[in-house]
Parts: structure tokens; C-alpha cells; sequence
């Protein structure tokens, strides 16, 4: 999708690219069978969004392969102490009533 915006300076215009397509140009670098401009040519993408895209790919991959068992271990804690307050206000609203009588 392109977005064209008109300036004082001209016409400005952004691209916005799918998480597909990032991925792919991203890792294309790595595969080492084609030179950075040459991927520039094929996905007409600047030499420094595939920089950037293959640095975040780099930092941020890991999250890909973490172990989710210990979110999943907090969440599941977390569900318990919701049911808790809501048994205590329950119980809290009730007795409240029962007093004001």
C-alpha cells in the first residue's frame, strides 16, 4: 500500500509492507546467494529498510523459539487471583447488604 502525501517540497510518499513480506526480505540477505543491491532491485525495497528489517529479524527472532510455558504458568496464576477478588467482592457486597438491613 502506498501512501502519498503532498508537501511544500512535493509529493511524499510511504509504503507500508506486510509482516510476509518483511520476513522474507529479511532473511533473504542471510541466505547469502544474492548481494544486497541486487535484493534492492527485486523487492524495490531501499538497501536500508533490508538493514533494518535484518537487524530486528537478528534481535527480535529469538522471541520465536522462547519457552511460553512460564507465560502461560503466569497467566494461569494470574486467572486463579482474578476468581479470588471476585469471590471476595462477592462476599464483601453480600455481607454489606446484609448489614445495612
Amino acid at each position: 500500500m502506498v501512501h502519498v502525501q503532498l508537501t511544500n517540497k512535493g509529493l511524499l510518499m510511504n509504503k507500508s509492507y506486510s509482516d510476509a513480506f518483511k520476513l522474507k526480505v529479511s532473511l533473504a540477505p542471510l541466505k547469502g546467494d544474492k548481494t544486497i543491491p541486487q535484493l534492492c532491485s527485486e523487492y524495490e525495497v531501499a538497501s536500508s529498510q533490508i538493514y533494518a528489517w535484518k537487524k530486528q529479524l537478528e534481535e527480535h527472532g529469538v522471541k520465536i523459539f522462547a519457552d511460553n510455558r512460564k507465560a502461560d504458568k503466569q497467566s494461569a496464576e494470574i486467572d486463579k487471583l482474578y476468581r479470588i477478588i471476585g469471590k471476595i467482592t462477592a462476599e464483601r457486597d453480600f455481607l454489606s447488604t446484609a448489614l445495612n438491613r
